[in-house]
């Protein structure tokens, strides 16, 4: 699900098919390419891996910043439908596992591109960390009243401490992983 940012998108005229498929060929390639390389990745090597000329490209985003954000959006919104999506699981505890292990995921890819768009997206990073904020702390409320966590688990200190695994760790996912389930095992009722 791609959303369109302050309305960019929705002003123009709806696009052509083969416009929309080498839209969503852009935005997939430079998920891959700012995964590997960062935002600094070649604008011309995401068209080229588009199968797109770099007009096609700039016509679509006209800044390296569009592009970021478009992905960022993207990454946010699944995440968030996530989130939303287990608060109706069965188990607590494993729903509040999962989305925070694809929080750290997420946080661990592509933290190179929220701080590249921090300081000209500043009410779209508030608002992408709102709704992040908020199903975080709905499934470690939902959590906490089930029982299947410590009774004084904050929701606000627990999302600090995965952002700060992603940070620690850098680019060892192994580490991480062992962080966070350090951390889950501290979050579980009767410490197992």
């Amino acid at each position: 699900m791609v959303i369109a940012l302050a309305g960019q998108e929705s002003r123009s005229r709806p696009r052509r098919a083969d416009a929309r498929r080498n839209y969503g060929r852009l935005v997939e390639q430079a998920r891959r390419a700012f995964a590997e390389f960062g935002v600094d990745a070649s604008l011309d090597e995401i068209a080229r891996r588009a199968g797109v000329a770099s007009g096609t490209l700039y016509r679509h985003f006209p800044t390296r910043l569009d592009l970021v954000e478009t992905v960022l959006a993207e990454q946010i919104a699944e995440l968030v439908d996530l989130g939303r999506g287990l608060l109706t699981s069965e188990d607590e505890f494993d729903a509040l596992s999962t989305w925070l292990r694809a929080a750290l995921t997420h946080a661990m890819t592509y933290r190179g591109l929220a701080a590249a768009v921090m300081s000209s997206a500043l009410d779209q990073v508030s608002t992408w960390h709102a709704e992040l904020f908020e199903v975080g702390a709905a499934l470690l409320a939902r959590a906490r009243r089930s029982g299947a966590v410590v009774a004084d688990a904050d929701e606000a200190d627990v999302l600090k401490m995965v952002g700060a695994i992603a940070w620690a760790a850098q680019d060892n996912s192994a580490q991480a992983d062992r962080l966070l389930t350090l951390l889950m095992n501290g979050l579980r009722q009767g410490g197992h």
